[in-house]
């Protein structure tokens, strides 16, 4: 009974670490934006975040303030940008290993 048990916690645990990360080793285009002002995360203060598919991940290894002014017209705090990202979604946090802004030409 104790292997049964030990088993099906093991088990559970190795399928919620997989569900939990998951890695970007190719360039990959992302949504780029202030999660607060555009997507809506509940956060202290103005921070970068991306959004792949659908779902929203605050940014570590770059800052909002390392890609321009976040509160111009252009900047994350007022529109969404386009970016090319590698790095892996760990829990709930993005852990970005390059951040490359697309520029835009419209």
């Amino acid at each position: 009974m104790k292997n049964i048990l030990l088993a099906t916690f093991l088990f559970i645990g190795i399928a919620v670490q997989a569900q939990s990360k998951k890695k970007f080793d190719k360039p990959t285009v992302v949504e780029a934006s202030c999660g607060e002002c555009q997507f809506g995360m509940k956060g202290k203060s103005c921070d970068l975040a991306v959004r792949i598919d659908g779902k929203s991940y605050f940014v570590d290894g770059t800052t909002i303030h390392d890609h321009g002014d976040a509160h111009s017209e252009k900047g994350f705090c007022n529109a969404i940008s386009k970016a090319l990202v590698t790095g892996e979604i760990k829990g709930d946090r993005f852990k970005a290993t390059s951040f490359t802004l697309i520029d835009d030409k419209k």
